[in-house]
């Protein structure tokens, strides 16, 4: 796919591609796919905060003191995953980014109309100083678009800037990249794979099946 859009970046190295050829086959078990997923996550984790504003401070070192870059600790940081299958991402962000605060997303696919439907939703926050707000919403599978749309607008509507959410899938499909761009144009959209299309039933070809089953073993 051509990226048209300046906020898609598509990471691509060996590991990456060694991480999603493990997952995407048949063959591998829910803890090969669960080790895989994990060091996938933590490639785009940190391409992802490469947003995060950064200050200058002093330290000193067991040789002589200097001049430092370090996260800004003025801003708010969340982490959002949509359940359940972006937990895979939880662990290894709480690694990276200790400071974050984990807010929880419920939605499941109705398999007929392929729409989201909503069963939970850990984001009832007031939010003060939007624009000190910085949110990475985590889902593995990026098909229709539906639910991550349904995710963005949820910050979106609490006045936090477009250009501060980032979503981070691993594996994506082109109209389900459009859909989200088609109205959040300056999200961050941060993935490993664009795959061809969608089947009948709305799932990623050739994708990986079911994300949650195979990494939750259901």
């Amino acid at each position: 796919m051509e990226n048209e859009n300046n906020n898609l970046k598509i990471i691509s190295n060996p590991i990456v591609n060694q991480s999603l050829c493990v997952m995407r086959n048949k063959e591998t078990d829910t803890q090969g796919v669960r080790l895989a997923a994990r060091k996938l996550t933590r490639i785009l984790l940190y391409e992802a905060t490469k947003n995060l504003p950064q200050k200058e401070v002093e330290i000193e070192t067991p040789v002589a003191k200097c001049l430092t870059q370090t996260i800004n600790d003025d801003i708010t940081i969340i982490i959002s995953p949509i359940l359940r299958a972006g937990l895979i991402f939880t662990d290894e962000a709480v690694d990276i980014l200790p400071q974050a605060t984990i807010r929880h997303i419920g939605m499941y696919r109705d398999e007929k109309t392929l729409k989201p439907v909503w069963y939970y939703n850990k984001v009832p926050m007031p939010v003060h100083n939007p624009d000190k707000y910085y949110v990475f919403i985590t889902d593995p599978m990026l098909a229709t678009g539906n639910s991550l749309k349904e995710a963005i607008r949820l910050y979106v509507s609490k006045g936090i800037p477009e250009k501060n959410i980032s979503c981070i899938c691993m594996i994506s499909s082109p109209i389900g990249i459009k859909a989200v761009f088609e109205e959040f144009n300056d999200v961050n959209l941060i993935v490993a794979a664009v795959d061809s299309h969608l089947n009948e039933r709305g799932y990623i070809v050739p994708g990986m099946g079911d994300a949650g089953d195979r990494i939750f073993n259901t």
